[in-house]
């Protein structure tokens, strides 16, 4: 239950106050960089496999006892999510041999759009919300990612090809 607890937690982030789904985001921001550093975007893609089914499992474990379905002290989650909102930075950076921190605006972009996204949990996100169990858990924080990294994908496509910055 301790590995449980660590895993669900991010090493305890899940315990800071106020707001700790922000700060498990936070947290993911610096570990998607040394992801995306060692492996570049297949190394992020393959964490964000294992981190979601660790996450899984973990919250699996945690919220067993609980009436809770998703304590805000799990934060696996927003990882998960955040990572997943980051992918088309790295991705970017990658493709054309950038820094991933030359693309600093996408990374407040994806920061910012998934935090709302998994605020005000719009649409497929409120549904896989409203499961209650471990996999809704999980779910509505990759979809909430998804969401912003298709918005961070549109919104780069404006800046560099629209407004051609």
């Amino acid at each position: 239950m301790k590995i449980a607890r660590f895993v669900a937690t991010v090493g305890g982030v899940g315990h800071l106050r106020p707001a700790p789904g922000t700060w498990g985001s936070l947290v993911a921001l610096p570990m998607a960089a040394v992801l995306h550093l060692i492996g570049g975007p297949w190394l992020l893609m393959i964490a964000i496999i294992a981190a979601f089914f660790e996450g899984l499992w973990a919250t699996t474990q945690v919220t067993r006892w609980e009436d809770d379905h998703d304590p805000s002290h799990v934060v696996i989650d927003e990882v998960v999510g955040q990572w997943i909102a980051l992918l088309p930075l790295s991705f970017g950076a990658w493709h054309v041999g950038a820094s991933i921190f030359a693309l600093w605006p996408g990374w407040i972009a994806a920061f910012i759009l998934f935090r709302l996204f998994d605020i005000f949990k719009p649409g497929p996100v409120g549904w896989a919300d409203r499961q209650h169990t471990p996999f809704g858990v999980m779910l509505d924080d990759v979809i909430a990612g998804v969401l912003a990294a298709l918005s961070v994908m549109v919104l780069a496509a404006l800046a560099h090809g629209v407004l051609g910055a």
